[in-house]
């Protein structure tokens, strides 16, 4: 039988308008977990390496932190290198927690949001809803031909000791195949196909169809574009560099 993923968007939180954020309500309802992803109105950019003080750029992460205060002490990120190293947090910790060389994290710990800084590239969300692990990994091009996914999907099946077919996974806002135009070598070495010319790519089909294929049986897709969503989301490549970062996150609060 042939299976495939589904589309769920995330939806904009009507809350503080200072905090733009936009949500998997199905996952808060469905699982109790909080999960969504940072927007861009008011030029907020939750992006670690600016030209901004440090004050400036840890006052937004204060108000993120605060925006989500109840059921969560503290929020887990790194400066991604575009690999596949997956990290295991087995200890909570209050504030935000930066470490570098990771591109997905992984915990058992409630109160901890896990976080990824995106801009086109596609953050993956992962839970197992019976023990409530959850996992966010940052998933580009380079990443996703390091096996970003299978690390992630295998560092959460160990620490829920579940299977995979156990396993919850939504592909989040990213650059689609409409704005994303690739030399032939990249899409040689992420779609296995025999490339001569440049293309198009969206990294989402390519990931929802990897996670299918590994045994996950509930994979959905956000429909966003990250580049041509009117000014919801920052966008590398639309802004030629220029773009702040979204943050997106995972956690299931303290109850």
């Amino acid at each position: 039988m042939t299976r495939s993923a589904n589309v769920m968007n995330e939806v904009q939180n009507g809350g503080d308008a200072s905090i733009p954020v936009f949500e998997l309500e199905e996952w808060r309802s469905a699982f109790g977990v909080v999960a969504g992803i940072t927007g861009a109105a008011g030029g907020f950019d939750m992006g670690l390496a600016s030209s901004e003080s440090i004050r400036q750029v840890m006052a937004r992460w204060e108000d993120f932190l605060e925006y989500h205060s109840a059921g969560f002490c503290g929020a887990a990120v790194s400066r991604q290198s575009h690999g596949a190293e997956v990290h295991v947090h087995r200890i909570g910790s209050e504030g935000v927690t930066v470490e570098s060389g990771f591109d997905g994290h992984v915990t058992n710990v409630p109160g901890v949001l896990l976080g990824v800084t995106v801009a086109d590239c596609i953050p993956v969300y992962l839970l197992h809803p019976r023990t409530g692990v959850v996992a966010m990994l940052h998933a580009g091009w380079r990443g996703i031909v390091a096996g970003i996914l299978e690390r992630g999907i295998e560092a959460t099946c160990e620490l829920a000791a579940s299977r995979a077919t156990e396993l919850v996974m939504h592909c989040g806002v990213g650059i689609c195949g409409t704005c994303y135009e690739v030399g032939p070598e990249v899409l040689q070495q992420v779609t296995n196909a025999s490339a001569s010319e440049s293309g198009t790519l969206d990294l989402r089909p390519v990931l929802a169809s990897r996670a299918l294929e590994m045994g996950l049986e509930q994979v959905t897709v956000s429909s966003w574009c990250s580049a041509h969503s009117d000014g919801r989301f920052h966008s590398h490549r639309a802004s030629q560099g220029s773009a702040g970062r979204m943050l997106a996150y995972i956690g299931r609060p303290v109850t």
